[in-house]
């Protein structure tokens, strides 16, 4: 062999090595920079229920653990299959599942767990050829140590978008409190022992308004390239929405955008993802460690930094720091704490979108004092000092003659929680063009 075909050799092999390096090296980054994954999420190597490669994962849908759930501290769930309910905001070849037992004060033990998409809606009854078996670790259980998560394997489902997903769990014996999320706005279902593999859905018996353990579904995406995170408190929760009607904000902000796009819009192919807890607040926790109803400062790694493939955020926090502060509330600390957040937002490079606070006249908590707290606070965000970009809420649903109420069709009857027309018109309102681009450049 002579010495120029040698190189030549030789600069094929070390392409063919680059090239094959960078191909691993992009998988890994992909999965939004998660230490200790490969680009299945599930930190070994892929098996026969993993999915291929292809696609982005993003999260379809998840919610924020808010609390441990009382009277659970005894006995948990002993002996019980909780079969939430979920709704996706896009479509995947392949799932996978994220379990909490943050409020937990010892081990969980699941020893079964399923996937699958429901047979309809308002009902525990699986298409029966899409339930697939949850695995962790190659294995059919997982021991949850108190105050930790685990993410399952990867596993090929076709789930559309728009779709509610079955998603199961079984806990043989009692594990102490429950870590769950209230106000759900979303029926799942409770059986007496393990029918995680159950399709009929017959033994679930009970109906419950909270979402237990599971706090994220993730999928491998061919229509998505990213997450939208909204972080919230009971105006994103969609506490007065209907129930199982998906109408939260979040929801039809989710149904907008896909639209839009299908109809050949150009903008960027997200999801959109809810993180709203009730009677949350930018500065302070709740009672109890971990801290029940923790403050979007001590939450926002965890809810928002931590989803997956997340690109932008959308913060709407500030109503309760006003209404539940028993002196006046000190604007500048509120903004000061927003602040806070989008500092930290950027310096993952996320893009910021801020909302105003909405009206609360007629509400319990009103004062005029507090008014004028929530006046400076919008002001603020209104000239473009705080967030990347701004959605105004308070604008759109406020009363054209009566500033300081929700126009009434807006207003659930509450006069701080908007009705479902009210939900539509947050997200009718939002700018989609706001959701392109990344965080500003720091100077």
């Amino acid at each position: 062999m002579t010495r120029g075909r040698g190189y030549a050799l030789l600069a094929l092999v070390v392409a063919a090595i680059v090239a094959l390096s960078t191909a691993l090296y992009a998988g890994v980054a992909s999965d939004n920079g998660e230490p200790g994954r490969n680009a299945l999420g599930d930190g070994r190597a892929p098996n026969s229920a993993a999915p291929a490669s292809t696609g982005t994962w993003v999260s379809t849908w998840s919610t924020s653990p808010a609390a441990g759930e009382p009277g659970t501290e005894t006995t948990g769930m002993a002996n019980r299959s909780v079969r939430n309910v979920v709704h996706t905001s896009v479509g995947g070849t392949s799932a996978r599942v994220t379990l909490s037992n943050l409020y937990g004060r010892s081990p969980l033990s699941i020893t079964g767990a399923s996937i699958a998409l429901a047979a309809g809606p308002g009902t525990p009854a699986a298409v029966p050829d899409t339930l697939r078996q949850l695995t962790f670790n190659g294995g059919p259980t997982v021991v949850i140590p108190p105050g930790r998560q685990v993410m399952s394997d990867a596993v090929r489902i076709a789930v559309p978008h728009d779709a509610d997903v079955l998603i199961t769990t079984y806990t043989p014996a009692g594990s102490g409190t429950v870590t769950y999320h209230p106000h759900a706005r979303q029926i799942s279902y409770l059986a007496q022992g393990d029918h995680t593999r159950d399709t009929t859905g017959t033994p679930y018996t009970e109906q419950t308004k909270n979402w237990r353990y599971l706090t994220a579904l993730d999928v491998l995406s061919n229509e998505s390239d990213g997450t939208v995170v909204a972080l919230g408190d009971s105006l994103t929760d969609g506490i007065t929405s209907t129930m199982n009607a998906n109408n939260r904000w979040t929801d039809v902000l989710s149904d907008r955008l896909r639209a839009e796009i299908a109809a050949g819009r150009d903008l960027p192919r997200y999801s959109v993802v809810n993180q709203g807890i009730s009677g949350n607040r930018v500065l302070t926790d709740g009672l109890g460690r971990p801290a029940n109803n923790p403050s979007g400062l001590n939450r926002f790694s965890r809810d928002v930094l931590q989803r997956t493939n997340v690109k932008v955020v959308v913060i709407d926090l500030g109503v309760n720091d006003i209404l539940r502060n028993p002196r006046l509330a000190d604007p500048q600390a509120i903004l000061g704490g927003l602040r806070t957040l989008v500092g930290q937002a950027h310096a993952r490079g996320l893009k910021v979108v801020g909302a105003t606070l909405m009206p609360f006249h007629g509400h319990r908590g009103y004062t005029d004092q507090r008014e004028s707290v929530r006046q400076a606070i919008n002001a603020e965000i209104r000239s473009g000092r705080v967030f990347d970009a701004v959605v105004d809420f308070d604008a759109a649903l406020r009363d054209p003659y009566d500033p300081r109420r929700l126009r009434a069709d807006y207003d659930s009857g509450d006069h701080l929680h908007p009705s479902d027309k009210g939900y539509t018109r947050m997200a009718e309102v939002f700018d989609l063009e706001s959701l392109k681009g990344s965080a500003p450049a720091e100077l």
